[in-house]
């Protein structure tokens, strides 16, 4: 088993400095070399000191709603984010960042250095009816995607998230499948 992140959620609201602090440390104990986690655009200023103290990335997860300016959604949330320090990055999730509106590919080529980890998954794109689908499905460009990390040996790690209905033992063997033909 090889870890490479520590998934630590975090709120502007909820999350005392202890925490965050605590988060760091556990970080540095799993010996990883980044952190990813859900939380707001505002909480970049708070986490900036910590990452920088520390020398470790954070990957804001991306969501997609975009109508909340402190949500991390839009490619201008998370330059706002970046640019708080740099080791703040992006744990892009191809499934939502397509949901909100947005082409993953651009983004993954501007700033594929500061993306932590990237989330797997396929989704409609809200104009759609957004939400869930089974990969290849969806308008996620999740082939496009697999092709362009593996082609420039980007050495991110790529999640499939599963979260669509359906079985898992079912389910996550044929995302497996998709992304090894994606890849051959």
């Amino acid at each position: 088993v090889e870890l490479k992140l520590l998934c630590y959620n975090m709120n502007v609201d909820r999350t005392t400095d202890d925490e965050i602090e605590y988060a760091f440390m556990m970080a540095k104990w799993l010996g990883v070399t980044a952190i990813s986690t859900s939380t707001q655009v505002s909480m970049a200023k708070r986490l900036a000191p910590f990452a920088e103290k520390h020398k470790m990335r954070v990957g804001f997860h991306g969501h997609a709603n975009t109508t909340n300016p402190d949500e991390v959604a839009t490619p201008e949330s998370f330059e706002a984010v970046m640019a708080a320090s740099k080791y703040l990055g992006a744990n892009l999730d191809v499934g939502h960042y397509t949901e909100a509106g947005y082409d993953p590919i651009p983004f993954l080529q501007k700033h594929h250095d500061r993306i932590t980890n990237l989330h797997l998954k396929d989704m409609k794109k809200a104009t759609n009816g957004g939400g869930y689908t089974p990969f290849g499905q969806g308008d996620a460009p999740l082939k496009d995607v697999l092709k362009l990390v593996q082609k420039n040996k980007w050495d991110m790690p790529v999640n499939i998230e599963f979260e669509y209905p359906g079985d898992p033992k079912v389910e996550v063997p044929k995302c497996l499948a998709y992304v090894k033909e994606a890849l051959a």
